[in-house]
């Protein structure tokens, strides 16, 4: 079992540590933050009778010692605001999208103008912003690359979705978001019966032309924008942050992730051939 687990265990970390590496993060720094992850993952999911576990009982789940998983448990916790951050500016976009008052007859979104209250990117703001000022939406958006904005102070929408393809910090937050949340669902199935097994479908072929794989991608990229589209559509009806009268218990975050599968084959191949020699 524990055989298994590594061989998975290492297949895993081996993007991640490539991250790592091409930022500069050492070995030493990278256990240490995994010596936190272990601590405090034993804190919330390891207690006994639905207690909340003590030192010593970290340290015998974790096998690190009780001085230094109090050490650990001591530290200042992190606050994370890249969170509302990310989520003002994909409400923003989501009703550019889709509201027609902010759409051509098409269903494009439309040019906006950004500056006083009355106009309209600052009307999109307030609508599905909140109180949040516009000039702080429009330079996150400005920031990632999803939208560009002319000497006319005209803001136009350069991609349709807040992906901040353009900026590290944006990216790093969708990593962690997205390889957590396809994580979580994994383990979710492999301790839950079929009846509450999550979504977790893929499709892979492994002998493809790059002509094929080119194809597949314009065809996946049509294909999954529908998808989101329609699903970010009904979702977005429901968000009470948006629609403050829905009613229902429990607060709750859902949704569904999709991403591009592509591996050279061949240069993974003529990679081993060097590796031997």
């Amino acid at each position: 079992m524990h055989e298994n687990l590594q061989k998975t265990v290492a297949k895993l970390l081996a993007p991640l540590v490539r991250l790592l590496l091409r930022h500069g993060i050492s070995h030493a720094q990278f256990s240490n933050w995994a010596k936190q992850a272990f601590v405090s993952e034993a804190q919330l999911n390891f207690g006994v009778n639905d207690k909340k576990p003590t030192v010593s009982r970290i340290a015998i789940v974790t096998g690190i010692n009780r001085k230094e998983v109090k050490r650990i448990l001591d530290l200042p916790a992190d606050v994370d605001t890249s969170t509302a951050k990310h989520n003002r500016a994909t409400r923003v976009v989501t009703g550019w999208l889709q509201d027609k008052d902010f759409c051509d007859s098409k269903g494009n979104p439309k040019p906006l103008e950004y500056g006083e209250p009355e106009n309209d990117f600052n009307q999109l703001v307030k609508r599905y912003s909140g109180d949040v000022p516009a000039r702080a939406v429009l330079d996150e958006l400005v920031r990632v690359g999803t939208v560009e904005r002319d000497e006319n102070n005209i803001v136009s929408m350069k991609q349709k979705g807040y992906v901040p393809h353009e900026s590290e910090e944006g990216m790093l937050k969708i990593l962690g978001d997205s390889a957590t949340d396809l994580l979580e669902t994994i383990d979710h199935n492999m301790v839950s019966d079929t009846e509450n097994a999550r979504l977790q479908l893929s499709v892979v072929y492994d002998n493809l032309s790059s002509e094929s794989v080119a194809e597949f991608k314009k065809l996946s990229n049509r294909k999954s924008m529908e998808l989101l589209q329609e699903l970010d559509k009904y979702l977005s009806t429901k968000d009470r942050d948006l629609n403050p009268k829905q009613k229902g218990e429990g607060v709750f975050r859902a949704g569904l992730g999709l991403y591009l599968i592509e591996e050279n084959l061949e240069s993974d191949a003529n990679s081993g051939d060097k590796n031997e020699n």
